[in-house]
């Protein structure tokens, strides 16, 4: 065994002791095991939120779009900025509500908020799709990892399979507080790795900031522009839409923000967590360092870039350390999502199937799912697919159709109708299905449209078809009829709507 690879496999032993001994003295109950008994403070909220933005996206995606991309991947640095803003207000919200009901999941959210099992249902299956290419980002990001550090003494596959191993004994024994403790030891190895490396190679390799900008510029004229057409100014400004409106829609956020103690969490985290989005211009700087010292890398191989200049540059111990930090981003929200995906599937598809489950047979249940959702994980992944970044995206595309319905139930009065936020997210949904799977691009559908229609993000254009269809059908059914919790919707005297 190589030093690199001793080091990732103590770090990866270490991770998983931590989240193991998080458990000691709390009895895994559903609300302990899923929110941590909802007692975190700033710090953990902080912690696994972080966790969550900063993944092997980051690590290996930002730095590969960075790499392969130039301009465009300056999105990144971009939408997490607006969902930080929108936080503030946003979070507090939520949580007020999900602590008034003791709600343990997203879907419950909607089941409350729209008095719909049926919208619940169905906010459950598109979450659970959204999760899926999420962990497989997560997965296919720790067999990168592991591999490239260890001199490729460790197949991806090898490495994919010990993660997911190591993944399913902690969720299942630990929960929700096995990831916040790990969260602690990943914050401190990312930010040393990432802004070191990025500090470091570019004045090894450059001798500045600026001849290294300026030499890659002089051989590739317009690395550092949009272009005119595909990832032009539309495309940006679209994605970082998408994206910053979707970014508190995922199914492990909504989680995130119900371990809070308090309100005021999300608050101190709004002002904190812009500032830690500059650790992203570390791994940016890296990414571009690379373009001349390991050039070549095309299509998904761009993901390697990081760990590529690091095994040229750096001896072995630090290399390992590299990889450690980046096996780190993948086992926190590759955690979250676990929890997250089994919590969703146990209480809001099949609790409502199953009459008269409690939630210590949900608990159980949700535990027993952790092994079934990383298997499919794992035999996605090894089928290989699409580079880190852009199954970050088509994640996004699916869990930004949430956002109209959320939004629109969180004022006194109730604005929408169950049917109105079921079709809407209906319609986005085989919106993004029919456009992404089909073959068809907008350019196909709209030749004759302006190139920056044709260059919008699929998820926004799919976003206004839900808004397009949420507010023609609340039209239709408000002040008529009302979802009730089974989900069937039933006449009612339009004064009673709004109560």
């Amino acid at each position: 065994m190589n030093a690199a690879l001793a080091i990732i496999a103590l770090f990866f032993v270490v991770a998983v002791a931590l989240a193991l001994l998080a458990r000691r003295g709390h009895e895994m109950s559903l609300e302990q095991w899923s929110l941590g008994g909802r007692g975190f403070g700033a710090i953990f909220v902080f912690l696994l939120m972080a966790g969550e933005i900063y993944t092997t996206f980051t690590f290996l995606g930002g730095s590969g779009w960075a790499y392969g991309r130039g301009a465009p991947a300056l999105y990144i640095l971009c939408y997490a900025a607006v969902a930080y803003c929108m936080s503030y207000f946003l979070l507090p919200a939520i949580w007020r509500f999900a602590r008034e009901r003791r709600l343990v999941s997203q879907a419950d959210f909607f089941v409350e908020k729209y008095e719909s099992r049926a919208l619940g249902v169905l906010v459950a299956a598109v979450s659970v799709a959204a999760l899926v290419p999420y962990l497989v980002l997560q997965l296919k990001g720790l067999g990168i990892i592991v591999s490239e550090a260890s001199y490729g003494s460790v197949r991806p596959a090898a490495a994919v399979w010990a993660g997911a191993i190591g993944l399913i004994v902690y969720v299942v024994i630990s929960g929700v507080r096995g990831s916040a403790w790990t969260a602690a030891l990943k914050d401190i190895m990312i930010f040393g790795v990432a802004v070191g490396i990025g500090i470091y190679l570019p004045l090894h390799y450059y001798g500045s900031y600026g001849e290294m900008f300026a030499r890659i510029e002089a051989a590739k004229p317009g690395f550092f522009t949009l272009p005119d057409r595909g990832s032009s100014p539309a495309w940006f400004i679209s994605t970082v839409l998408l994206s910053g409106l979707g970014f508190y829609m995922w199914p492990q956020y909504f989680a995130s923000v119900y371990t809070a103690k308090s309100e005021d969490v999300f608050r101190k985290n709004a002002m904190v967590l812009p500032l830690y989005q500059l650790v992203v211009l570390f791994v940016f700087f890296t990414g571009f360092a690379a373009v001349l010292v390991v050039p070549g890398l095309t299509g998904t191989d761009a993901d390697l870039s990081l760990l590529r200049i690091s095994r040229e540059t750096f001896s072995a111990p630090m290399l390992g350390l590299i990889g450690a930090a980046g096996l780190l981003t993948a086992l926190v929200p590759g955690s979250m999502i676990l929890i997250s995906a089994a919590t969703i599937l146990a209480q809001n598809v099949f609790r409502p199937l199953t009459k008269g489950m409690n939630d210590r047979q949900v608990s159980v249940l949700a535990r027993a799912l952790v092994p079934a959702i990383a298997l499919v994980a794992v035999l996605l992944t090894l089928r290989g697919g699409s580079a880190i970044v852009n199954l970050l995206l088509m994640g996004y595309n699916l869990v930004t159709q949430l956002f109209p319905a959320v939004i629109l139930s969180l004022g006194r009065r109730r604005v929408a109708t169950a049917a109105g936020a079921f079709a809407g997210i209906v319609a986005g949904e085989a919106t993004v299905a029919y456009i992404s799977f089909s073959g068809t691009s907008l350019a196909s559908l709209l030749p004759g449209a302006p190139e920056a229609v044709k260059d919008l993000n699929v998820g926004i254009v799919a976003l206004i078809v839900n808004v397009a269809v949420f507010a023609l059908v609340t039209l239709a059914t408000r002040g008529r009829t009302v979802s009730r919790p089974a989900g069937d919707i039933v006449a009612m005297p339009a004064a009673d709507v709004d109560r």
